[in-house]
């Protein structure tokens, strides 16, 4: 009897198939040193990866991976935040490595890795700059991307580092008018460029958080649940439980579409320019009655990125099912915000309040980091 094994499909492999590349949102000594990351990479299609002072926290902090670097660090006399940058940034590098085939390959379409700035200069544009400068030279990787917020100190910042030839992951976007912006800052930038007669090929992508817009909405939605007042009002309401982060991320999409189909950017375009990607951020599901790969499975489209970590990864390798489902039904996200401004629920007060938590989240990541290096530093 001849039995024949036929390969099942990887639905991370097959998103590239729609446009869409999926990048890892986690990085570890322990990552790197084991070989897992080239793994998924080999095995997962991965096309690149992002970090965030929460994710180098919980590398840091909750492991001994890094505590024998660290005391040859504290040997050499560097202080607390030198060692923690020495340490991310080797990190960094390694990972850049790895993913510098992917980058060659693609013309430097994909294959990058951020590195985020201190979320301490969210709200200082020229101290921003000075630090994304000093990063970028400090790794000195062409693939790697420095992470910037769309706050509105973020903007200027990121429109002068573009124009620098500085490849840029605007993060901390929530709304149309974060994008907006984000976008016109990219383009601003392109125009740097172009005026000083240097390459258009910058690389940037715009992250667009979504599960935590549900997270916010979803908890609005149910307190007025509990004050409707008839059994349909409040099925109309549940309704739109699960519905407001897809629906903020298609418009958006929408809106990349309108904006790189203007001629102001197709003239760039001519001249070597890509679309500004959005990549998909907070995608893994923070609500147990959803579908575990819920965000990705419903915003799959060309010309973007889904950042996912590793619980995600590994559900979606599992069981996701893959289908070009970014502009499926367009009058639906439209539908809900307009139920949602009938309800009362201000939509820029909500993306405002995520930006600011937001910052706020990785500004307190950082410094629990800093105190944990201090603490491991007086140990060692």
């Amino acid at each position: 009897m001849n039995l024949v094994t036929t390969k099942v499909a990887n639905p991370l492999v097959e998103l590239q198939n729609y446009g869409q590349s999926v990048w890892h949102d986690n990085i570890s000594r322990g990552l790197l040193d084991s070989g897992k990351l080239q793994r998924l990479i080999d095995e997962d299609g991965l096309r690149g990866l992002t970090s965030n002072p929460t994710i180098f926290e919980k590398a840091i902090n909750g492991s001994s991976e890094y505590d024998a670097p660290l005391k040859s660090l504290l040997a050499q006399g560097k202080e607390v935040k030198e060692i923690y940058e020495a340490l991310a940034i080797e990190d960094i590098q390694r990972a850049s490595d790895l993913f510098r085939p992917i980058f060659n390959e693609t013309a430097g379409q994909d294959g990058f890795v951020s590195l985020e700035v201190s979320p301490k200069l969210a709200h200082k544009t020229e101290e921003t700059i000075q630090e994304a400068r000093r990063l970028w030279k400090r790794v000195n990787r062409p693939n790697v991307m420095i992470k910037v917020p769309a706050t509105p100190a973020g903007i200027p910042a990121i429109e002068q580092l573009l124009g620098e030839g500085i490849n840029i992951n605007i993060t901390m976007m929530f709304s149309m008018d974060h994008y907006t912006q984000v976008a016109e800052a990219y383009i601003r930038g392109l125009e740097i460029l172009e005026r000083s007669a240097r390459p258009l090929t910058v690389g940037s992508v715009a992250s667009f958080f979504v599960s935590r817009v549900d997270t916010l909405v979803d908890k609005l939605l149910e307190d007025r649940s509990l004050k409707a007042t008839s059994a349909p009002e409040r099925k109309e309401i549940k309704s739109l439980l699960g519905k407001t982060a897809i629906a903020n991320s298609r418009l958006v999409y929408q809106k990349l579409k309108e904006i790189f189909g203007r001629p102001r950017f197709l003239a760039l375009k001519g001249k070597g320019a890509r679309v500004q990607r959005p990549l998909w951020a907070s995608t893994s599901t923070k609500n147990p009655n959803y579908r575990d790969v819920l965000y990705v499975e419903e915003l799959i489209g060309p010309d973007t990125v889904d950042t996912m970590p590793p619980a995600t990864i590994d559900a979606f390798r599992d069981h996701g099912k893959v289908r070009p489902s970014l502009e499926e039904n367009l009058e639906e996200p439209k539908q809900v915000f307009a139920k949602l401004a009938e309800l009362g629920i201000n939509m820029d007060e909500v993306t405002t309040k995520l930006q600011n938590d937001g910052v706020k989240l990785f500004a307190d990541s950082f410094d629990t980091l800093m105190e944990s290096i201090a603490a491991k530093m007086s140990k060692a």
